[in-house]
Formats: C-alpha cells, structure tokens, sequence
C-alpha cells in the first residue's frame, strides 16, 4: 500500500508535468505547489481512507529534496557545516565536516544513484559514458560535482560534490578566521597590488581556492582580470573580469577546450592579470610563459609544502614536450613566480597559512632558490628572515616594504 508520501510525490510530480514546471529554473513556483498539495492531501486524510500524513513539514521538504533537489543527498548540501559529500556505493555516503570525514546514515534505494548523477548533469552540458567515464561539473549552488563510473570503479559509480563554502571573502576575514596573521595578511594584500606573481599550495580540501579567491579581491579595481578554470569556482570581486573553464570533447570526440587553451586564449584578451584556478599539466608552460612577459599572476597548485611547489612548477611543464627542457624551466621558474604562499589543515581541521616563501630570482644546479619570508613556529605563522623580490614594486604601490615586514626602515637584503 502506498505511503502518504508517495501519494503526495506522485501528485505534485504529475502537476508539474501537467503545468510545465522546471524545479530548477524556478523553484518557487513548484515550492508553493507542494505545500498546496500537501495542505489539500492533509484536509482529505480527515475524512477519507488516506494513509495518515504525519509531520507536514517533513513531507514538505522530502518531497521537495526529491522533485526539485537532489534527494537523500539535499540535506546534507543544505546543511552550512558540511563541506563535501561524496558516496562510495548507495549504502556508504560520507560528508566531511570541519576537514574529518564522517559516514552518515543515509541509504541510496538501487538505481537512485545513478538517477541524481544524471539530475545533477542535466544542467551543466556535460556527461558521463562508457567513452568518458571521469566528469567534472558544477552545480546550480556552485558545488563541485566529480563523478567516476564502473568498470573504471569496481561496482558502483563513485560521486565526490565538494561544496563552494566560502567562508571568507578577504584577507582579513581570513585573519578573524585564524587562518593567518594580521601582518603576514597586510603583506600579501600589498604583494598583490604591487603585481607579484603569487603561486598558492596545498593539500586537497587545504583551502587554497578560498585563498586564492581572497587575494584576488585584493586586485586594484582597475585592472582587467582573466580567469582559467576546469570547472567554475573563483568569485572575483571586480568590475572588469572575464572568467573561462575547460569543456569536454563532443559524442563524436572533438570540440575538447583544455586548460592549456584557455590560458592562450586569455592573452589574447587584453589582461591586466591571469588567474588560473589551478595547474595540473602542460599548462603550466604557458602560464609560466605569461608570467614572463610580465603579466602579473596567480595559481594554486597541489603539493606538501612552498618548496614541493617550486619543484612541481619546475617539472610540469616538461609534460608539453620533449623539446621543453630543465635548462629552459627551471631559470624561468626562478623569475617569474615571486611567492609561494602554502596551506595546510591541521589536527582539529582548522586551516592555516603553514609558510610564505619568496623566489629572489636565482637557480643553481637546477635548483631554484628560495628564502622564507614567514613561517611557523610553535603553531604560528611568524616573519621569518627572508625578503620578498622586486622592492620597488611594492614602493611604485605605496607600499614600505619594511613597515610592511615589521622592521626598522633601511634593513633589508637582496
């Protein structure tokens, strides 16, 4: 026998059909069609042989997450402190709170799975076959959507939604959130005014867009940003952006736009500056490229620590070609990255800027040099003894290096 909540299910489900309703385009509308129907439904229970209603309210919003959101799963995307949910099979779906992972009670019925998977895809334009087994997609919310489909996964389709919680929408609401110091703050606020490229590093999960995304509200208002992205994440708070992602190959195996593209493509818009959501692969040489020419920019890049990063940027562009060679990148890594500013979470979850590093501009043995500008001691980010380059950057800014790094005017080294 049906439940009270299939009845109310099938009801709205069949109005929508019969009004031309979208839930996602326009959700308010199917909102009041639900509450409609399940008013009226609760007024025929009194009186005929209905299943009983229960709670209203939790009817409401279950028939809600079902037609117009992502079912079992809306709850935990509804919920501010969870911030990823991923699902093994239906039987094991885990959410991450504070940067732990925790396995939740819901349970996914046979086939449902799949059928959020393609909801979720609808209105992105992207897919998921038997040819392109990986997507990568957003959300309506802005979420991350990664999916990975058997046989490339052993039974079940592997779904990861890493929600765009952004917590912190300046330097400053970053140093309230304990994320890094007042002073290390003002410096990099200035470091990016006065044009220094930037590289951020980290972990995965370590919050590196949400920094990135920080610095950039730091731009001067009047520069021209260009931004490069797999998948739509950055918020630029600026008049004048144009934000780019990457987009899949076709059924038929072409119109494929990579990264690399994307970051040719910026070029040749008139930048003032180039952020790029984060480098994997070959695209790094372009972008070091860039950054060589002199145009100010910025990237996240996964690695274990600022130094890691250095070698990271030295290797990947070695993945554009066997005529790409040590003696080319590693000189020009030296050049053209000028801070590399390191995330990490520590052993409560909380997230914490762990070292900025500086590059002086020179490279030895293939090795590029370094010099930390801030590091941490004891738990907490502290100046370290090394110096940013380009002083008379930050003075053409306005900027006094040494009020800056906390130190009597005059005492600086190159």
């Amino acid at each position: 026998m049906p439940t009270a909540f299939d009845v109310v299910d099938g009801e709205v489900r069949e109005l929508i059909r019969r009004r031309g309703l979208d839930p996602f385009a326009d959700p308010g509308p199917v909102r009041l069609l639900v509450r409609d129907v399940v008013a009226d439904y609760s007024e025929r229970s009194v009186t005929g042989a209905l299943p009983p209603l229960g709670d209203a309210e939790s009817v409401v919003r279950d028939v809600l997450d079902r037609v117009a959101g992502f079912g079992p799963l809306q709850r935990w995307l509804d919920d501010p402190e969870v911030e990823e949910v991923w699902v093994n099979e239906p039987g094991r779906v885990f959410v991450a709170r504070r940067g732990r992972s925790e396995l939740t009670t819901t349970i996914l019925a046979p086939g449902e799975l799949a059928d959020l998977v393609e909801r979720m895809l609808r209105t992105s334009g992207r897919r998921i076959d038997m040819s392109s087994p990986f997507v990568d997609a957003m959300l309506p919310d802005g979420s991350r959507l990664h999916v990975v489909i058997p046989d490339i996964t052993r039974r079940h389709m592997a779904v990861n939604i890493r929600k765009f919680v952004l917590q912190a929408h300046s330097l400053d609401e970053l140093v309230a959130l304990g994320t890094l110091t007042a002073q290390a703050a003002r410096f990099l606020e200035a470091a990016v005014a006065a044009g220094l490229n930037v590289l951020v590093s980290g972990g995965t999960q370590a919050g590196k867009t949400t920094l990135l995304n920080c610095l950039c509200a730091a731009i001067p208002a009047r520069e021209r940003v260009i931004t490069c992205e797999e998948v739509f994440e950055l918020r630029v708070p600026l008049p004048d952006v144009v934000s780019m992602q990457t987009r899949q190959a076709n059924l038929e195996g072409t119109g494929e736009i990579p990264l690399r593209r994307l970051v040719k493509e910026a070029l040749r818009m008139r930048p003032s500056r180039l952020v790029v959501g984060e480098v994997r692969q070959e695209e790094c040489l372009d972008l070091l490229i860039a950054l060589n020419s002199g145009l100010p920019g910025m990237c996240t890049l996964h690695a274990n620590s600022a130094r890691e990063a250095v070698v990271k940027m030295c290797t990947l562009p070695l993945l554009a070609g066997e005529n790409i060679g040590t003696a080319f990148v590693v000189p020009t890594v030296a050049t053209s990255v000028d801070l590399v500013v390191h995330v990490g979470t520590d052993a409560t979850g909380q997230r914490r800027v762990r070292e900025i590093v500086a590059l002086p501009g020179r490279a030895e043995g293939g090795v590029v040099e370094t010099a930390d500008v801030f590091t941490t001691r004891e738990g907490r980010l502290v100046r370290a003894d090394g110096y940013p380059p380009h002083p008379e950057r930050f003075a053409a800014a306005g900027f006094e290096l040494a009020d800056l790094l906390g130190e009597p005017t005059g005492r600086r080294s190159s």
